[in-house]
């Protein structure tokens, strides 16, 4: 049957539209992300031993309920990736509260793990977010999202401060720092297309290497991660890798994952702190959701610290280190405006690391076995020593005082007396010596 021609005007017409809105990521640069940014993307082996696995955002946000102060919020909308910030009326200090109990490990908790090429399915953990600093130079950030973090436990902690964490709790091997959602992300900073060095960050640290440093391997120019086994802080080596002065995270090659096949991009604006949702570089069509709302969110992606008289709550003696902490900000916190690889702004120490750092820095040349007798001794003597010299100058100080005085205080008479005196000394001693030669010659 022949088409009626107002048809053949309709379809050619859909067709056209289709074809536009194909394009148009494509015909504008800025809703679409540069190929470079996935062709140089990180590639993360996450531990042979690790449970946690990287989880959908959405899925989280599902399972969790919104807590101001541990107490419900109440009259909020169902929430998801769209509208997530509507709870920054409420503050920055609402947590995302797990609706089921962590210590019960419910499936959510646990992530989607990779297949053997590294894809997660039905599940999007990944948001990359492009900041451009000018024309050529670009700051590429891949965040990496997982439902629960696990801290160390006693085998984490270096000698000898293993000896110092006590209490039935740790002696088991429970762990501490434990949190309801993760954060991890790398930065690689790219020139004109071209990756120039690569930023890890690790807990609330972090280190930027140079691309070119042999420290960071690649595959097909694609940097390796290796995730610490539950904390999912990143390093560019495999094997023990010290983080908080004496903590160890323990990294290998066990599941390789590759972020970017499932993942949301966007654009971030330095000026106006705006996003833009955008298309990935293997995609013909813009995003059609916004789907920015999440990160606007400015609360906690997990559990409050539950308090003390909770019964999942253990607290490590001396150190007041926690079993539960609480969960962490989201992206917009991880200071995507710098202007090194790493942030400018350094954290400051607790007094507790601080004095851990010193400890550690002591330990293996002059503390450790029979170097601490060795450095004791040296310490006394040097001590000792310190000491005798000290009261060693104060006596001579003293005695020239002393003798400054005494000579102030001597008069012209006084001087004439004494020369007098001596005069004196010396006839009476020539008479004595006259006399005992006359008995002398007498005899």
């Amino acid at each position: 049957m022949a088409m009626d021609p107002a048809g053949c005007v309709s379809v050619l017409g859909l067709l056209l539209v289709v074809s536009l809105v194909a394009g148009l990521a494509q015909a504008v640069p800025g809703l679409q992300c540069p190929g470079y940014v996935t062709t140089y993307a990180p590639l993360v082996w996450l531990h042979s031993d690790d449970p946690y696995m990287p989880s959908d955002i959405l899925t989280h946000v599902q399972h969790t309920k919104p807590q101001l102060d541990g107490k419900p919020i109440s009259d909020v909308p169902a929430l998801d990736l769209d509208n997530l910030d509507v709870l920054n009326e409420f503050g920055d200090q609402v947590a995302l509260t797990s609706i089921h109990d962590p210590t019960t490990f419910p499936a959510w908790i646990f992530g989607k793990t990779p297949d053997e090429a590294g894809q997660v399915h039905n599940a999007t953990p990944t948001v990359v977010v492009l900041v451009e600093k000018n024309e050529l130079d670009l700051d590429a950030f891949y965040f990496y999202f997982y439902s629960y973090n696990e801290g160390p436990n006693i085998t984490q902690v270096l000698e000898p401060l293993n000896r110092i964490v006590d209490g039935p709790e740790a002696q088991t091997g429970m762990h501490f720092g434990d949190h309801v959602g993760d954060w991890e992300h790398n930065m690689i900073r790219f020139h004109n297309g071209t990756p120039q060095g690569i930023y890890y960050s690790q807990h609330r640290d972090g280190k930027g290497y140079s691309w070119t440093d042999p420290a960071v391997s690649k595959k097909d120019e694609r940097p390796y991660v290796y995730s610490g086994r539950g904390s999912h802080a990143n390093y560019p080596e495999p094997g023990a890798q010290i983080h908080d002065q004496a903590l160890i995270d323990w990294c290998d090659q066990g599941q390789i994952w590759d972020p970017v096949a499932s993942a949301y991009f966007y654009r971030f604006n330095a000026t106006t702190s705006e996003l833009t949702h955008i298309a990935g570089p293997g995609e013909s069509s813009p995003p059609s959701a916004n789907l920015t709302s999440f990160l606007y969110f400015n609360g906690r992606w997990g559990d409050g610290e539950y308090p003390v008289s909770d019964p999942r709550q253990k607290v490590i003696p001396r150190f007041g280190l926690r079993r539960f902490e609480t969960g962490p900000s989201g992206p917009l916190t991880k200071h995507l405006l710098r202007k090194g690889l790493e942030p400018d702004e350094k954290r400051t120490l607790t007094w507790v690391e601080w004095s851990a750092g010193v400890l550690m820095w002591w330990y293996p040349c002059c503390i450790r076995g029979w170097r601490k007798w060795v450095f004791l001794a040296l310490l006394i003597v040097l001590v000792t020593g310190v000491v005798l010299g000290l009261v060693h100058l104060v006596t001579r100080l003293r005695n020239r005082r002393r003798k400054t005085k005494q000579g102030v205080s001597i008069g012209l008479d006084d001087l004439h007396f004494e020369e007098e005196g001596l005069l004196e000394s010396s006839d009476d001693e020539r008479e004595e010596r006259d006399l005992s030669d006359g008995e002398v010659g007498y005899i």
